[in-house]
């Protein structure tokens, strides 16, 4: 009420000052409608310069709204909106690929299915090579208490450097299969969650329940 309030006061104010005249003698003048920090509605031939990004009105002369401009947007205002449209067009291009490849949920599921299988063979064989990484591991460490600094005796010697060799190269072995091996579990994840999304969204494109 007290917008609308300003808003009939200041056409009244329009009137009185010979702003708003008889249709043809100012048939062509525009005036503007903004509004000021403090709420109030104000018109004129001009808007000041700084309001002139904000949302404003063009009205003619018998007030009647002729044209409407929206404030400028901000520069993160800007890239959120291109970040969006990005994400839609992103969309539009998977929900096409989804279509394009797949005739059915059997198919995605037959695909993942595959898929899975595939890395799970890998893994089992990943952990066998662990195993056996271990196994050599451990025979290399039943011998390591002959030698200096492992050994309590002081009169042991030195470890040879077969032996110090051998500890650093089935070391490394294990270090790089372990990683292997989370790696591939890692992937599983990412591609169980992949298949998921792709079967809901199917579902939702085709419109199946």
């Amino acid at each position: 009420m007290k917008h609308a309030a300003w808003i009939i006061t200041a056409l009244a104010l329009m009137a009185s000052a010979g702003w708003v005249h008889a249709q043809g003698a100012t048939s062509g003048r525009k005036l503007y409608k903004w509004v000021d920090a403090q709420g109030l509605v104000h018109y004129g031939d001009s808007i000041p310069p700084e309001y002139a990004s904000q949302e404003q009105d063009i009205i003619n002369a018998q007030g009647v709204e002729i044209s409407h401009i929206d404030a400028q947007k901000s520069a993160e205002q800007l890239a959120a909106e291109d970040r969006k449209k990005a994400e839609a067009e992103e969309q539009l291009h998977r929900d096409q690929n989804l279509l394009n490849t797949y005739v059915s949920l059997q198919e995605i599921e037959r695909l993942r299915d595959q898929r899975l299988a595939l890395l799970a063979d890998q893994m089992r064989l990943t952990n066998q090579f662990i195993d056996m990484a271990n196994g050599r591991l451990k025979k290399v460490e039943s011998v390591l208490g002959r030698y200096k600094p492992y050994s309590d005796d002081p009169h042991a010697p030195p470890m040879p450097d077969q032996v110090a060799d051998d500890l650093v190269h089935v070391g490394m072995e294990l270090h790089t299969q372990q990683q292997n091996l989370h790696q591939k579990q890692a992937e599983e994840a990412t591609m169980r969650a992949q298949f998921e999304a792709d079967l809901a969204r199917f579902k939702e494109l085709k419109g199946i329940h």
